[in-house]
């Protein structure tokens, strides 16, 4: 599935290089159960930062990666959909040879985790798996999705980034991503400014590209397949994927599925919010 990396497993971060040829960053702290963590769009493995901190205390070996595209990985400009994406999840699972892991994912990382786990996920590789305000079963409106986000919200977006990302990824994080529009929010800058500086680490090719992918991708048969555990977790004031045609409809589809939602909380729960959500991802781990 790869080459040699650039850093072995266990030295703290590296690389991998995938079959097509795309460096895949990713860390690897501690010992013990593999927790792997999936990024949203258009941000980095630092976006987990809080997470990582706290379940390596709790004796976790803690993963998370920088999607192809995003962060230190490759620019690509190929490769940004979601078969894509599960296939380097898969290459790099492979590399560390995680077995009995936990795999995280908020937003288009939760759609990530869905098509890997339902797709490459047997054989013992996964234990679980936790979607945090995340994109399936599906965010765009169809005729078989009436609820979704007509294709003009997600045109804007790529309208957005192409002529000025540098504003666009301003505008984003200071307003509805963690809810920092809202009347009476603290604004933290140091957290909007973070959201930018991963943002812009990114490619633009793959970030208007990964638009499409985690607006039209349809998830559906994926929740189906899932046979492992899953914590479905959602803010009811998400303006980014909004709960009504996310989790309340994902939840329907999965086996074994255990929804918790959060008044009140934005799409960035898990940076604004980290105390109740670690807590609370800690408990569905131990169980």
């Amino acid at each position: 599935m790869t080459e040699a990396s650039h850093a072995k497993a266990g030295s703290g971060s590296g690389t991998i290089t995938t079959n097509d040829g795309t460096q895949i960053y990713y860390k690897d702290w501690g010992t013990g159960q593999p927790v792997v963590f999936h990024h949203g769009w258009p941000l980095s493995s630092d976006d987990w930062d809080a997470q990582m901190l706290f379940f390596l205390s709790k004796g976790y070996r803690v993963i998370a990666h920088d999607r192809r595209g995003h962060g230190r990985s490759s620019q690509t400009d190929t490769g940004n959909e979601m078969d894509t994406y599960a296939a380097d999840v898969t290459a790099l699972v492979a590399h560390l040879d995680l077995k009995n892991a936990i795999h995280v994912g908020h937003s288009t990382g939760g759609g990530e985790v869905a098509r890997y786990v339902a797709q490459h996920g047997s054989g013992g590789r996964v234990a679980k798996a936790v979607l945090i305000g995340a994109v399936p079963p599906i965010m765009l409106k169809t005729a078989a999705n009436p609820g979704g986000l007509p294709i003009e919200v997600f045109d804007g977006f790529r309208s957005a980034l192409t002529t000025n990302r540098a504003q666009f990824f301003r505008d984003v994080p200071a307003g509805p991503f963690y809810g920092f529009n809202r009347p009476g929010a603290t604004v933290s800058e140091g957290v909007v400014d973070n959201w930018w500086r991963q943002g812009m680490m990114g490619g633009a090719k793959a970030h208007y590209d990964c638009i499409k992918a985690f607006s039209e991708t349809d998830f559906t048969e994926d929740l189906k397949k899932i046979d492992v555990p899953v914590l479905v977790m959602h803010g009811d004031d998400d303006q980014i994927v909004p709960i009504a045609d996310s989790a309340l409809l994902a939840i329907k589809l999965l086996k074994k599925g255990e929804l918790k939602v959060y008044k009140g909380l934005p799409h960035g729960m898990a940076t604004t919010h980290a105390d109740v959500i670690n807590a609370d991802l800690l408990a569905f781990f131990q169980a």
